[in-house]
Protein backbone atom coordinates (compact mmCIF):
# COMPACT_ATOMS: atom_id res chain seq x y z
CA UNK A 1 0.00 0.00 0.00
CA UNK A 2 1.34 3.80 -1.03
CA UNK A 3 0.38 6.80 -1.63
CA UNK A 4 1.99 9.59 -3.52
CA UNK A 5 0.99 13.47 -3.26
CA UNK A 6 2.45 16.60 -4.75
CA UNK A 7 1.59 20.07 -5.39
CA UNK A 8 0.84 20.72 -9.29
CA UNK A 9 0.05 24.19 -9.89
CA UNK A 10 2.60 27.18 -9.40
CA UNK A 11 4.22 27.99 -5.78
CA UNK A 12 2.69 31.69 -5.88
CA UNK A 13 -0.01 32.86 -4.10
CA UNK A 14 -3.09 32.31 -6.46
CA UNK A 15 -6.61 31.85 -5.76
CA UNK A 16 -6.54 28.13 -6.39
CA UNK A 17 -4.20 25.41 -5.50
CA UNK A 18 -4.52 21.43 -6.57
CA UNK A 19 -2.76 19.28 -4.84
CA UNK A 20 -2.69 15.49 -6.47
CA UNK A 21 -2.60 12.62 -4.43
CA UNK A 22 -1.81 9.13 -6.25
CA UNK A 23 -2.13 5.40 -4.90
CA UNK A 24 -3.72 2.91 -3.92
CA UNK A 25 -3.89 3.81 -0.62
CA UNK A 26 -5.09 7.72 -2.08
CA UNK A 27 -8.47 6.66 -1.33
CA UNK A 28 -7.59 5.48 2.28
CA UNK A 29 -5.14 8.36 3.58
CA UNK A 30 -8.01 11.38 1.57
CA UNK A 31 -10.56 9.36 3.96
CA UNK A 32 -8.75 10.05 7.29
CA UNK A 33 -8.89 13.75 6.46
CA UNK A 34 -11.63 14.48 4.28
CA UNK A 35 -15.21 15.12 5.31
CA UNK A 36 -18.07 16.08 2.33
CA UNK A 37 -20.48 18.44 2.64
CA UNK A 38 -23.84 17.11 4.10
CA UNK A 39 -25.36 13.84 4.93
CA UNK A 40 -24.37 11.80 2.05
CA UNK A 41 -21.00 9.54 2.51
CA UNK A 42 -18.47 10.39 0.28
CA UNK A 43 -18.13 7.97 -2.87
CA UNK A 44 -14.72 8.36 -4.90
CA UNK A 45 -15.73 7.21 -8.10
CA UNK A 46 -14.10 8.34 -11.27
CA UNK A 47 -15.42 11.19 -12.66
CA UNK A 48 -16.97 12.21 -8.86
CA UNK A 49 -16.50 15.57 -8.00
CA UNK A 50 -16.90 16.18 -4.20
CA UNK A 51 -17.20 19.06 -1.83
CA UNK A 52 -16.00 19.43 2.41
CA UNK A 53 -13.48 20.34 4.59
CA UNK A 54 -10.15 18.85 5.14
CA UNK A 55 -8.87 18.88 8.86
CA UNK A 56 -6.52 17.69 11.21
CA UNK A 57 -8.25 16.28 13.94
CA UNK A 58 -10.27 18.92 15.35
CA UNK A 59 -8.78 21.76 13.29
CA UNK A 60 -10.41 22.73 10.05
CA UNK A 61 -7.41 23.70 7.54
CA UNK A 62 -9.36 24.01 4.10
CA UNK A 63 -12.88 24.12 2.40
CA UNK A 64 -11.89 21.96 -0.73
CA UNK A 65 -13.29 20.29 -3.95
CA UNK A 66 -11.98 16.94 -4.34
CA UNK A 67 -11.94 15.54 -8.20
CA UNK A 68 -12.08 11.89 -8.25
CA UNK A 69 -9.78 11.20 -11.65
CA UNK A 70 -8.96 7.61 -11.67
CA UNK A 71 -8.92 4.99 -9.13
CA UNK A 72 -6.51 6.00 -6.80
CA UNK A 73 -5.74 9.40 -8.58
CA UNK A 74 -7.35 12.13 -6.39
CA UNK A 75 -7.05 16.07 -7.05
CA UNK A 76 -7.52 18.17 -3.87
CA UNK A 77 -8.91 21.43 -5.57
CA UNK A 78 -8.06 24.17 -1.84
CA UNK A 79 -7.22 27.83 -1.73
CA UNK A 80 -3.93 28.88 -2.72
CA UNK A 81 -2.82 30.65 0.07
CA UNK A 82 0.79 28.68 0.31
CA UNK A 83 0.38 28.54 3.93
CA UNK A 84 -2.77 26.32 3.57
CA UNK A 85 -1.04 23.95 0.88
CA UNK A 86 1.98 23.19 3.04
CA UNK A 87 -0.57 22.26 6.13
CA UNK A 88 -2.33 20.33 3.71
CA UNK A 89 1.11 18.42 2.22
CA UNK A 90 2.02 18.02 5.84
CA UNK A 91 -1.32 16.51 6.78
CA UNK A 92 -1.13 14.10 3.99
CA UNK A 93 2.54 13.19 4.84
CA UNK A 94 1.34 12.88 8.79
CA UNK A 95 -1.09 10.50 7.10
CA UNK A 96 1.56 7.98 5.32
CA UNK A 97 2.01 9.82 1.89
CA UNK A 98 5.20 9.99 0.19
CA UNK A 99 6.17 14.15 -0.74
CA UNK A 100 7.34 14.13 -4.25
CA UNK A 101 7.48 17.24 -6.58
CA UNK A 102 4.48 17.37 -9.66
CA UNK A 103 7.40 16.10 -12.26
CA UNK A 104 8.28 13.13 -9.78
CA UNK A 105 4.48 12.35 -9.11
CA UNK A 106 3.56 12.42 -13.36
CA UNK A 107 6.71 9.69 -13.57
CA UNK A 108 4.90 7.35 -10.97
CA UNK A 109 1.74 7.82 -12.58
CA UNK A 110 2.78 7.28 -16.06
CA UNK A 111 4.52 4.26 -15.07
CA UNK A 112 1.53 2.83 -13.32
CA UNK A 113 -0.16 2.77 -16.73
CA UNK A 114 2.27 -0.09 -17.98
CA UNK A 115 3.58 1.43 -20.89
CA UNK A 116 4.51 -0.50 -23.88
CA UNK A 117 7.77 0.39 -24.00
CA UNK A 118 10.68 1.89 -22.04
CA UNK A 119 10.63 4.43 -24.84
CA UNK A 120 6.74 5.11 -24.48
CA UNK A 121 7.32 5.89 -20.74
CA UNK A 122 10.38 8.17 -21.74
CA UNK A 123 8.18 9.77 -24.25
CA UNK A 124 5.36 10.58 -21.72
CA UNK A 125 7.95 12.10 -19.59
CA UNK A 126 9.85 14.13 -21.81
CA UNK A 127 6.98 15.76 -23.40
CA UNK A 128 6.45 17.32 -20.18
CA UNK A 129 10.02 19.59 -21.23
CA UNK A 130 8.76 19.95 -24.80
CA UNK A 131 9.35 23.17 -25.72
CA UNK A 132 7.46 23.57 -29.09
CA UNK A 133 4.53 22.01 -30.44
CA UNK A 134 7.55 20.05 -33.10
CA UNK A 135 8.91 19.38 -29.89
CA UNK A 136 5.95 17.12 -28.98
CA UNK A 137 5.94 16.00 -32.20
CA UNK A 138 9.02 14.57 -32.71
CA UNK A 139 9.04 12.92 -29.44
CA UNK A 140 5.55 11.33 -30.34
CA UNK A 141 6.84 10.25 -33.32
CA UNK A 142 9.61 8.27 -32.09
CA UNK A 143 6.96 5.97 -30.92
CA UNK A 144 5.67 4.54 -33.90
CA UNK A 145 7.45 6.24 -37.35
CA UNK A 146 10.97 7.16 -35.70
CA UNK A 147 12.94 5.07 -33.41
CA UNK A 148 11.02 2.32 -31.87
CA UNK A 149 10.23 1.84 -35.63
CA UNK A 150 13.63 1.23 -36.43
CA UNK A 151 14.51 -0.56 -33.64
CA UNK A 152 11.72 -3.51 -34.03
CA UNK A 153 12.64 -3.54 -37.53
CA UNK A 154 16.56 -4.29 -36.79
CA UNK A 155 15.22 -7.45 -34.20
CA UNK A 156 12.64 -8.21 -36.81
CA UNK A 157 14.67 -8.30 -40.17
CA UNK A 158 17.56 -9.67 -38.47
CA UNK A 159 19.10 -6.72 -39.62
CA UNK A 160 23.21 -7.16 -40.18
CA UNK A 161 25.25 -5.71 -37.47
CA UNK A 162 27.19 -3.24 -39.22
CA UNK A 163 23.73 -2.19 -41.08
CA UNK A 164 22.93 -1.19 -37.81
CA UNK A 165 25.95 0.68 -36.62
CA UNK A 166 24.97 2.66 -39.71
CA UNK A 167 21.62 3.34 -38.57
CA UNK A 168 22.66 3.88 -35.47
CA UNK A 169 25.25 6.70 -36.39
CA UNK A 170 23.08 8.53 -38.47
CA UNK A 171 20.41 8.40 -35.59
CA UNK A 172 23.19 10.03 -33.09
CA UNK A 173 23.71 12.49 -35.64
CA UNK A 174 20.04 13.49 -36.36
CA UNK A 175 19.78 13.42 -32.82
CA UNK A 176 22.18 16.32 -32.00
CA UNK A 177 19.53 18.40 -34.67
CA UNK A 178 16.14 16.96 -32.36
CA UNK A 179 17.75 18.17 -29.38
CA UNK A 180 17.89 21.93 -30.32
CA UNK A 181 13.71 21.75 -31.38
CA UNK A 182 12.84 19.50 -28.10
CA UNK A 183 15.09 21.18 -25.84
CA UNK A 184 15.62 24.35 -26.96
CA UNK A 185 18.80 26.08 -28.25
CA UNK A 186 20.87 28.55 -27.12
CA UNK A 187 22.18 31.67 -29.20
CA UNK A 188 24.99 33.78 -27.86
CA UNK A 189 25.27 37.44 -29.31
CA UNK A 190 29.11 38.51 -29.23
CA UNK A 191 31.10 41.20 -30.37
CA UNK A 192 32.93 44.23 -29.68
CA UNK A 193 30.90 47.17 -27.56
CA UNK A 194 28.09 49.30 -29.25
CA UNK A 195 27.65 47.22 -32.60
CA UNK A 196 24.17 47.02 -31.46
CA UNK A 197 23.95 43.44 -29.60
CA UNK A 198 21.40 44.86 -27.47
CA UNK A 199 19.25 46.18 -30.22
CA UNK A 200 19.62 42.93 -31.96
CA UNK A 201 18.17 41.38 -28.63
CA UNK A 202 15.13 43.94 -28.30
CA UNK A 203 14.18 43.74 -31.96
CA UNK A 204 14.28 39.23 -32.12
CA UNK A 205 12.07 39.67 -28.56
CA UNK A 206 9.78 42.11 -29.32
CA UNK A 207 10.04 44.15 -26.10
CA UNK A 208 13.03 46.18 -24.56
CA UNK A 209 15.13 43.64 -22.40
CA UNK A 210 18.68 45.24 -22.56
CA UNK A 211 19.15 49.13 -22.46
CA UNK A 212 20.59 50.91 -25.81
CA UNK A 213 22.55 53.87 -26.01
CA UNK A 214 24.78 55.40 -28.32
CA UNK A 215 27.37 55.13 -25.48
CA UNK A 216 29.78 52.32 -26.26
CA UNK A 217 30.23 49.39 -23.99
CA UNK A 218 26.63 50.11 -21.86
CA UNK A 219 25.71 46.31 -21.13
CA UNK A 220 28.26 45.53 -18.38
CA UNK A 221 26.38 42.05 -17.71
CA UNK A 222 24.69 39.36 -19.99
CA UNK A 223 20.90 39.42 -20.21
CA UNK A 224 19.10 37.12 -21.66
CA UNK A 225 15.71 36.62 -23.31
CA UNK A 226 13.61 33.90 -24.95
CA UNK A 227 12.14 34.04 -28.69
CA UNK A 228 10.49 31.65 -31.23
CA UNK A 229 12.77 31.16 -34.48
CA UNK A 230 10.62 28.61 -36.58
CA UNK A 231 10.66 25.40 -34.54
CA UNK A 232 13.10 26.68 -32.26
CA UNK A 233 12.50 27.55 -28.90
CA UNK A 234 15.95 30.48 -28.81
CA UNK A 235 17.35 31.55 -25.33
CA UNK A 236 19.14 34.56 -26.78
CA UNK A 237 21.56 35.85 -24.77
CA UNK A 238 23.71 39.53 -24.92
CA UNK A 239 26.71 39.82 -23.73
CA UNK A 240 28.64 42.30 -22.24
CA UNK A 241 31.27 43.93 -25.05
CA UNK A 242 34.47 42.45 -25.47
CA UNK A 243 36.94 44.82 -26.15
CA UNK A 244 40.62 44.41 -27.31
CA UNK A 245 41.36 46.28 -23.98
CA UNK A 246 39.85 46.26 -20.70
CA UNK A 247 40.05 47.97 -17.69
CA UNK A 248 38.31 47.37 -14.39
CA UNK A 249 37.16 45.00 -12.08
CA UNK A 250 33.62 46.02 -13.34
CA UNK A 251 34.59 44.73 -17.54
CA UNK A 252 36.66 42.24 -16.22
CA UNK A 253 34.26 40.31 -14.81
CA UNK A 254 31.41 41.02 -17.31
CA UNK A 255 33.89 39.40 -19.95
CA UNK A 256 34.06 36.80 -17.94
CA UNK A 257 30.62 36.40 -17.98
CA UNK A 258 30.68 36.28 -21.61
CA UNK A 259 33.05 33.93 -21.65
CA UNK A 260 31.15 31.46 -19.48
CA UNK A 261 28.07 31.72 -21.74
CA UNK A 262 29.98 30.88 -24.73
CA UNK A 263 30.81 27.15 -23.35
CA UNK A 264 26.62 26.68 -23.47
CA UNK A 265 26.33 28.39 -26.62
CA UNK A 266 24.75 26.29 -29.65
CA UNK A 267 25.32 28.93 -31.93
CA UNK A 268 27.08 32.48 -31.79
CA UNK A 269 25.86 35.62 -33.70
CA UNK A 270 28.49 37.32 -33.70
CA UNK A 271 27.91 41.59 -34.55
CA UNK A 272 29.83 43.59 -36.25
CA UNK A 273 29.23 47.53 -37.18
CA UNK A 274 29.68 47.56 -40.87
CA UNK A 275 30.14 51.13 -40.79
CA UNK A 276 33.42 51.07 -38.98
CA UNK A 277 36.57 49.73 -40.43
CA UNK A 278 37.73 45.70 -40.49
CA UNK A 279 39.75 46.35 -36.99
CA UNK A 280 36.67 44.66 -34.57
CA UNK A 281 38.15 41.32 -33.49
CA UNK A 282 41.31 40.50 -31.84
CA UNK A 283 42.86 36.62 -31.79
CA UNK A 284 41.63 35.98 -28.12
CA UNK A 285 37.98 36.42 -29.39
CA UNK A 286 38.13 34.42 -32.25
CA UNK A 287 40.27 31.51 -30.05
CA UNK A 288 36.94 31.64 -28.00
CA UNK A 289 34.22 31.48 -30.70
CA UNK A 290 36.87 28.43 -32.31
CA UNK A 291 34.85 25.53 -32.91
CA UNK A 292 31.40 26.76 -32.83
CA UNK A 293 28.26 27.29 -35.26
CA UNK A 294 28.66 31.10 -36.53
CA UNK A 295 26.90 33.50 -38.04
CA UNK A 296 28.37 36.79 -38.69
CA UNK A 297 25.89 39.56 -38.97
CA UNK A 298 27.00 42.58 -39.90
CA UNK A 299 25.05 45.40 -38.55
CA UNK A 300 24.07 49.27 -39.08
CA UNK A 301 23.22 48.31 -42.93
CA UNK A 302 21.26 51.66 -42.74
CA UNK A 303 24.58 53.18 -42.71
CA UNK A 304 27.37 53.90 -45.06
CA UNK A 305 29.54 50.90 -45.37
CA UNK A 306 33.44 50.56 -44.34
CA UNK A 307 33.81 47.18 -43.17
CA UNK A 308 35.48 44.78 -45.91
CA UNK A 309 34.16 41.38 -45.53
CA UNK A 310 36.86 40.04 -47.74
CA UNK A 311 39.46 40.41 -44.91
CA UNK A 312 37.22 37.89 -42.52
CA UNK A 313 38.70 35.04 -41.84
CA UNK A 314 36.80 31.90 -43.52
CA UNK A 315 35.30 30.67 -39.89
CA UNK A 316 33.98 34.11 -39.68
CA UNK A 317 32.53 33.70 -43.61
CA UNK A 318 28.56 32.68 -43.12
CA UNK A 319 27.71 36.92 -42.91
CA UNK A 320 24.60 38.65 -43.48
CA UNK A 321 23.93 42.52 -43.50
CA UNK A 322 21.12 43.87 -41.18
CA UNK A 323 20.06 46.76 -39.11
CA UNK A 324 18.68 45.49 -36.15
CA UNK A 325 17.59 49.49 -35.94
CA UNK A 326 14.87 49.54 -38.62
CA UNK A 327 14.68 45.12 -38.98
CA UNK A 328 16.70 45.45 -42.24
CA UNK A 329 17.72 41.79 -43.18
CA UNK A 330 15.94 40.26 -39.99
CA UNK A 331 13.73 37.65 -41.97
CA UNK A 332 17.36 36.55 -43.67
CA UNK A 333 19.11 36.21 -40.44
CA UNK A 334 16.12 34.05 -39.21
CA UNK A 335 16.23 31.84 -41.87
CA UNK A 336 20.24 31.80 -41.61
CA UNK A 337 20.03 30.69 -37.87
CA UNK A 338 17.45 27.90 -38.90
CA UNK A 339 20.06 26.78 -41.48
CA UNK A 340 22.99 27.07 -39.65
CA UNK A 341 21.09 25.05 -36.58
CA UNK A 342 19.65 22.36 -39.13
CA UNK A 343 16.42 22.57 -38.65
CA UNK A 344 15.28 23.31 -42.13
CA UNK A 345 13.69 20.71 -43.42
CA UNK A 346 13.79 18.59 -40.82
CA UNK A 347 11.48 15.55 -41.05
CA UNK A 348 9.70 15.33 -37.59
CA UNK A 349 9.50 11.58 -38.13
CA UNK A 350 13.00 11.26 -38.17
CA UNK A 351 14.52 8.36 -35.69
CA UNK A 352 16.07 10.50 -33.00
CA UNK A 353 16.74 9.52 -29.32
CA UNK A 354 15.29 11.79 -26.90
CA UNK A 355 16.53 11.09 -23.20
CA UNK A 356 20.47 10.59 -21.71
CA UNK A 357 19.83 6.75 -21.49
CA UNK A 358 18.48 6.31 -24.51
CA UNK A 359 21.83 8.21 -26.43
CA UNK A 360 24.25 6.50 -24.14
CA UNK A 361 22.54 2.61 -25.02
CA UNK A 362 23.12 3.98 -29.07
CA UNK A 363 26.98 4.75 -28.46
CA UNK A 364 27.37 1.36 -26.99
CA UNK A 365 25.12 0.16 -29.86
CA UNK A 366 27.40 1.78 -32.35
CA UNK A 367 30.85 0.39 -30.93
CA UNK A 368 29.23 -3.27 -30.30
CA UNK A 369 31.66 -5.55 -31.98
CA UNK A 370 29.40 -8.92 -32.02
CA UNK A 371 25.83 -9.50 -32.83
CA UNK A 372 24.87 -10.65 -29.79
CA UNK A 373 25.77 -7.59 -28.01
CA UNK A 374 24.00 -5.22 -30.33
CA UNK A 375 21.01 -7.94 -29.74
CA UNK A 376 21.05 -7.34 -25.82
CA UNK A 377 21.47 -3.22 -26.10
CA UNK A 378 18.72 -3.64 -28.40
CA UNK A 379 16.76 -5.06 -26.13
CA UNK A 380 17.10 -2.92 -23.03
CA UNK A 381 16.79 0.10 -25.26
CA UNK A 382 13.02 -1.14 -25.82
CA UNK A 383 12.24 -2.79 -22.20
CA UNK A 384 14.93 -2.22 -19.30
CA UNK A 385 13.46 -1.22 -16.26
CA UNK A 386 13.45 2.34 -15.74
CA UNK A 387 13.76 4.30 -12.26
CA UNK A 388 11.39 7.38 -11.80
Amino acid sequence: MSAFAAVTTGKAAAAIAVVQVFGDSAETIIKKIFSPAGKTPAIFEPGKILLGIISDGSETIDQVIIGCEAPGQLAINCHGNPLIVADIMQLLQKNSAVLLTADELLAEIFSAEKPSSSIALEAKLTLLQAETVQAAKIIVNQLDSGLTKTIKQWLDNKTPLEKIKADTEQILKDTQIAKLIIFGCTVVLLGPPNTGKSTLLNFLVGRQKAIVTDIAGTTRDWVSARCRIGPLSVELIDTAGLAETLDGTIEKASQQKSIEMLEKASLVLLVLDSSQTDNQLDEPVLEKIAGKKIITALNKSDLPEKFDIGKLPESLSNTVKISAKFGDGIENLLEKIQIVCGVTGFDLKTAVCFTARQENLLKQLEKADSEQLAVSVITELLNAPLSV
